[in-house]
């Protein structure tokens, strides 16, 4: 049967005297990316630092470095003086362990919620509820480029699009995370980034979810976004060939075992994937527990030194003091408000041990 619908002209369905007033009122403006960038600049020498980093971390994933890539630092910072004071040792450590291990800095500033809680240094810098954004993102820049200088690459979470704009530039790595991964959002926006990305399995423990964004985030895509003057435009990347699975255990328990590995390796390959897998050494993977880091550490390092090259880094939660602490009036310094955090003294001995090993593997093959 065939019909047919008549389409009215818009002016037609509209009443005549509709006027346009915005009677709401206006919200607190933030800057756009590019008025804080313009505020904040990274310089030549430090954009060329960024460039040879993410380069470097491009390496370790092709295999063309057989270096290890580890993420490490605060779970998320809360203070800016104890997280440069990480910083520097954690800059200082690198040059010793540099040859064996790429340190990244995780310079954490969104933190995900289930329910309610502090958001992370770019919502909530006085930690008081005040929920001072503008101020927060500025900090934050600022923090991070503070560590730059310090010679140190530096990793985040991208929880919220509209707030990567304000830090891509001083990148060179970035998570997706559990609760994300499966966001189309999050997937085109991961196409479009310039550096390596890691997507972490679901909260279950499974990686179909983590894969599917993998293949959605290696390809081109046309998708509503803010453009760096803040307008709504049409973005369009070039797709994203630098990313990697994060496994963090899930649910129904651990998945970093040498059997869990082999099985991931088997699924990416199926679906023409590279195998390229990071260990995250908390969450499901520890039980929670921070000090059980050092134990999944060492467990897949030494499935890297038994010769699986589908591992390439892993991912550490540490801080100044090991443990975690309430947001309260009278914090202890340098530790943690969120997730629990292995101490110093633990993960700097973790790390120059793992790079004695790799050293000692490397001479046992010359």
């Amino acid at each position: 049967m065939n019909s047919s619908v008549a389409v009215k002209p818009l002016s037609d369905l509209l009443p005549h005297s509709v006027t346009l007033i915005d009677s709401v009122p206006a919200p607190q403006r933030l800057p756009s990316t590019l008025q804080l960038k313009h505020q904040l600049p990274l310089d030549i020498a430090l954009s060329h630092q960024v460039a040879a980093h993410r380069q470097a971390a491009r390496a370790i994933l092709d295999g063309e470095d057989s270096r290890l890539l580890v993420i490490v630092g605060p779970c998320s910072i809360h203070d800016p003086r104890s997280a440069l004071e990480y910083a520097e040792r954690l800059a200082k450590l690198s040059a010793e362990v540099d040859d064996q291990l790429m340190l990244v800095m995780r310079a954490y500033v969104e933190k995900p919620r289930t329910t309610v809680g502090w958001k992370g240094l770019a919502y909530d810098p006085q930690l008081d509820g005040s929920d001072d954004m503008a101020g927060g993102l500025a900090l934050s820049r600022e923090l991070m480029r503070d560590m730059l200088r310090m010679g140190l690459p530096i990793a985040t979470e991208t929880l919220q699009p509209m707030v990567a704009g304000y830090f891509d530039d001083l990148l060179s790595w970035v998570a997706i995370g559990a609760r994300t991964t499966e966001s189309q959002i999050h997937r085109e926006m991961a196409s479009g980034l310039a550096m390596p990305v890691g997507f972490k399995n679901g909260t279950d423990g499974g990686v179909a979810i983590a894969t599917d964004a993998m293949r959605s985030a290696a390809h081109a895509h046309r998708h509503f976004g803010i453009d760096r003057h803040g307008h709504p435009a049409i973005i369009e990347t070039q797709g994203n060939p630098d990313t990697h699975m994060v496994l963090r255990g899930g649910h129904r328990g651990t998945n970093y075992d040498s059997q869990s590995i082999a099985s991931v390796r088997t699924s990416l390959e199926k679906v023409g994937i590279p195998t390229r897998i990071m260990v995250d050494c908390s969450h499901a993977n520890s039980g929670k527990d921070p000090l059980r880091q050092p134990e999944v550490f060492n467990d897949v390092l030494e499935q890297r030194l038994q010769g699986d090259r589908s591992l390439i880094g892993m991912m550490l939660e540490s801080h100044l003091f090991e443990g975690c602490q309430p947001l309260s009036e009278t914090l202890r310094y340098g530790v943690s408000v969120t997730d629990g955090c292995l101490g110093w003294d633990g993960t700097e001995q973790l790390l120059r041990d793992a790079a004695t090993a790799l050293r000692r593997q490397a001479a046992s093959t010359c």
